[in-house]
């Protein structure tokens, strides 16, 4: 018979043991946001991150470094459960580094949450993490992370200072596979909430599955791409992913084109 915890301290100590104990299930129904980060809090043996957005430093550094819970988050098992709408920005961080919405969970080293400057101008959404990216805790790194950041030095924009970028899934798919869709489902309330938040002037969705996520629909990313969309009203651009111009030198152009369209938007002609 299992015992039910009482309040959350006693909830807290209840996951650390079942982590400890390596169980897998530590979800729990029915809790509310505020329980959810008060047992984060209990359980991590510390104050919970302070609300609203993070220095820009904060975002760029080590998942480690920056607070992440060191167990799943009790409550965050699918979008349902727990409303992503009512959380700040270093409170939607903590709970991501914690989710175990889908299958990805097992397989993850680190969550890949985002990267760049959370008052940026503009927002650049990937597709999900590779093995460098699950790696390093960090989006866009390795050779797709450095022609990245050419395209966007290209129009002038850096993520250190003027870009935020963060992916559609946080966590890697196994063998870089594509991201399948009920991943999708479970993931994109992370990417709404971050879009609500950081409040871009302009998003770039690179790669298929951002595009159609955001664009709302299933055409193919050449018919797509060439065209400012609006995403909650904010100006969308899409283009192809950095990686698959490493493997398709006759699309640069075409991307080049598009990073051209983006910088008209940001300059408001």
């Amino acid at each position: 018979m299992s015992a039910e915890p009482r309040d959350i301290r006693d909830l807290a100590r209840f996951l650390s043991q079942r982590e400890d104990l390596g169980l897998d299930e530590v979800f729990l129904e029915g809790l509310t946001r505020e329980q959810v980060l008060r047992a984060a809090g209990e359980a991590r043996r510390g104050a919970r991150q302070p609300s609203g957005l993070p220095s820009r430093e904060t975002v760029g550094a080590d998942p480690k470094e920056r607070g992440s819970a060191e167990f799943p988050v009790p409550g965050v098992a699918s979008a349902s459960e727990v409303d992503l709408a009512g959380f700040e920005y270093s409170e939607l961080a903590v709970v991501a580094e914690s989710c175990q919405r889908c299958r990805l969970a097992k397989g993850r080293t680190r969550v890949v949450f985002s990267d760049g400057n959370p008052r940026a101008r503009l927002m650049v959404v990937g597709e999900a993490p590779g093995a460098n990216e699950d790696r390093t805790g960090l989006p866009f790194v390795g050779q797709a992370g450095k022609f990245l950041d050419l395209l966007l030095a290209s129009v002038d924009l850096s993520r250190k200072d003027s870009v935020y970028i963060c992916n559609v899934l946080k966590c890697r798919p196994p063998g870089n596979r594509d991201p399948m869709a009920d991943e999708i489902e479970h993931c994109s309330p992370f990417l709404k909430r971050q879009i609500a938040l950081v409040a871009p002037e302009v998003i770039v969705a690179v790669g298929t599955f951002a595009a159609q996520l955001l664009t709302g629909t299933n055409r193919p990313l050449g018919k797509l791409r060439g065209t400012v969309y609006a995403y909650e009203g904010v100006p969308l651009v899409v283009t192809y992913h950095p990686a698959a111009l490493l493997r398709n030198a006759g699309w640069t152009r075409s991307t080049w084109d598009d990073f051209q369209l983006l910088r008209q938007v940001m300059d408001g002609s």
